[in-house]
């Protein structure tokens, strides 16, 4: 892809998924993927907010989370985040329900509790949003994928949000610490399990439709 230095602003974003949208028979599916602490959650509902009220909502892929409980009995609570502890065929499901599902009939969604760290089901209800943006790390993923490679056939379009890892590793600390981790705890978190699974993600970048990177007000397209 070719760089585009005079960038795009969240207005000329959503103008693209307007276009895009308009004639599309049912709901329209975007998808935002990018590493761990890219900004994804935050450019989601801010695309949501700048397209006209009521038309989009935001599916978010951390919903999936296993249960910690689910997680503790496997073994696998240290690794949270990572592809093989989230629960891949109900976000299948979930998205085909939404493509599916005629506007105007309610389509329950659930999100993440970054306080609880679990996942609450229904956070969300899609009733006549016309438009979806589920945002999440593995939506590219296709290599050993278990599951994940099925995503890309219900997005009709995919766009993926970089952001240098020096820049990544500072948000994911603080997030970690906000959390309630001690510093320790957090910077083996970040270095064992966010980072790789960082540099997995970097290996979908060029399947997406569109590579972004925030520029203070702007998006570079890369």
């Amino acid at each position: 892809m070719i760089r585009n230095d005079a960038g795009m602003s969240l207005d000329m974003l959503a103008e693209r998924v307007r276009e895009h949208a308009s004639g599309h028979g049912g709901r329209f599916v975007l998808g935002i993927a990018g590493p761990p602490g890219a900004g994804k959650s935050t450019l989601a509902a801010a695309l949501r907010d700048t397209l006209e009220a009521g038309v989009a909502e935001v599916a978010p892929m951390d919903g999936f989370h296993l249960s910690n409980a689910e997680l503790r009995a496997a073994g696998a609570l240290a690794r949270k985040g990572e592809p093989d502890t989230f629960d891949v065929r109900g976000y299948l499901a979930a998205l085909r329900r939404l493509r599916e599902t005629p506007l105007g009939q309610p389509v329950s969604w659930p999100v993440y509790d970054r306080v609880r760290h679990e996942p609450v089901p229904g956070g969300v209800v899609f009733d006549g949003q016309r438009i979806v943006i589920t945002e999440g790390n593995y939506l590219l993923l296709d290599v050993g994928a278990g599951g994940w490679s099925q995503v890309r056939q219900y997005l009709d379009e995919a766009w993926y949000l970089d952001v240098p890892v020096t820049v990544l590793h500072k948000r994911l600390l603080r997030r970690h610490i906000r959390g309630g981790k001690s510093v320790a705890t957090a910077e083996t978190k970040v270095a064992q399990s966010d980072l790789r699974n960082a540099e997995l993600v970097a290996g979908t970048r060029d399947s997406a439709d569109l590579v972004l990177r925030a520029e203070g007000r702007k998006f570079a397209v890369i």
